[in-house]
């Protein structure tokens, strides 16, 4: 049986855990099942400098990779000669210059039409929308960026929450160490749950990471609003979460009627008033969770919440983990 073919596309200014991340996880399942080949694939020759500083060598440049497939690459018993069984792009702050690399984009997309398997990590989710293969399809990206990717891909379905998405042979992850449980993901559906239990065991890692990446995302990355009033409203809010924060009160305090106040507050902040609360209770109460010892009782009346059951409630709908969970992941005390 032939060693599967694992190619990643990178370029200069890539995120080095997008890479090394899911090529630790395939290493290891190669190790497990009898091998894998793995390549790096750039436009140009390496070294090719990180976003952090640290460089990788390129196995490959994609016109090397052209002339080996020109070749004859059908490959036997797999290697190097082998058709490509998954590519991956990798995603970092370099990502948006190689989508303007028109020959690196061409090379993306007609390799991604003969791969077994195209999948994204991170931000690399561009590079999959720039090469034409997010029309029609489900994709994750970076929190911060689900609503840029849908904006520039708006033929594509951006759902923000999961940790990665599979549409069919498309793969989307979403940031950084993400790549991890994507790779473990696919791992899976090639060998098994054994294998990638493994794997998990060895790396340290959930086989499965409870909740989605909004638990890892700023609660309140809402628009400011240009109206002072409201600025002052939202001020208001965050310094007093256990505070009467309903439409009647907050639009007395806005000097606006409550009908005005819900509309200009969604207009200008692009939710509603009631998920904004919400928000700015969770990031209170995580805040809380995070770094101190008060019971779930003393969180949920400190937070807005009431009661333990609505702060659960909100965790779950949110965050997709209970607020005991979440102290058990992050908490710092």
């Amino acid at each position: 049986m032939s060693s599967p073919r694992i190619v990643f596309a990178v370029f200069p200014e890539f995120q080095i855990l997008d890479l090394t991340g899911p090529h630790e996880v395939f290493t290891h399942a190669g190790r497990l099942t009898g091998g894998v080949v793995i390549e790096t694939v750039a436009a140009t020759p390496g070294p090719l400098p990180s976003s952090g500083g640290l460089a990788v060598s390129p196995t490959l440049t994609i016109d090397e990779f052209d002339r080996r497939a020109e070749r004859g690459g059908h490959g036997a018993h797999g290697g190097a000669d082998a058709p490509v069984d998954t590519l991956v792009a990798v995603g970092g702050a370099g990502v948006q210059q190689a989508c303007e690399d028109r020959r690196f984009v061409e090379w993306f997309a007609r390799t991604a039409r003969t791969a077994r398997r195209t999948a994204s990590v991170c931000t690399g989710a561009f590079l999959l929308g720039a090469a034409g293969l997010l029309d029609g399809r489900r994709a994750v990206t970076h929190w911060s960026r689900c609503t840029d990717l849908a904006d520039q891909y708006p033929l594509a379905t951006v759902d923000p929450d999961p940790i990665f998405v599979r549409d069919g042979e498309l793969w989307t992850s979403a940031g950084i160490t993400a790549s991890m449980d994507l790779a473990l993901a696919m791992t899976e559906a090639d060998h098994g749950p054994e294998v990638s239990r493994a794997i998990a065991r060895q790396l340290v890692m959930f086989v499965q990471r409870p909740g989605g990446q909004a638990q890892f995302s700023a609660q309140l990355a809402a628009q400011r609003p240009e109206r002072a009033p409201l600025r002052e409203v939202l001020d208001w809010i965050s310094d007093h979460p256990d505070g009467d924060l309903g439409v009647p009160a907050l639009a007395a305090r806005a000097a606006m009627s409550e009908r005005n106040f819900t509309r200009v507050f969604r207009a200008e902040t692009g939710r509603t008033p009631a998920a904004y609360v919400e928000s700015v209770r969770i990031e209170a109460a995580r805040r809380l969770l995070e770094s101190t010892a008060a019971t779930l009782d003393t969180v949920a009346h400190s937070c807005g919440f009431g009661t333990v059951e609505t702060l659960h409630r909100s965790f779950r709908r949110t965050l997709r983990v209970t607020p005991g969970e979440y102290r058990r992941h992050f908490s710092h005390w």
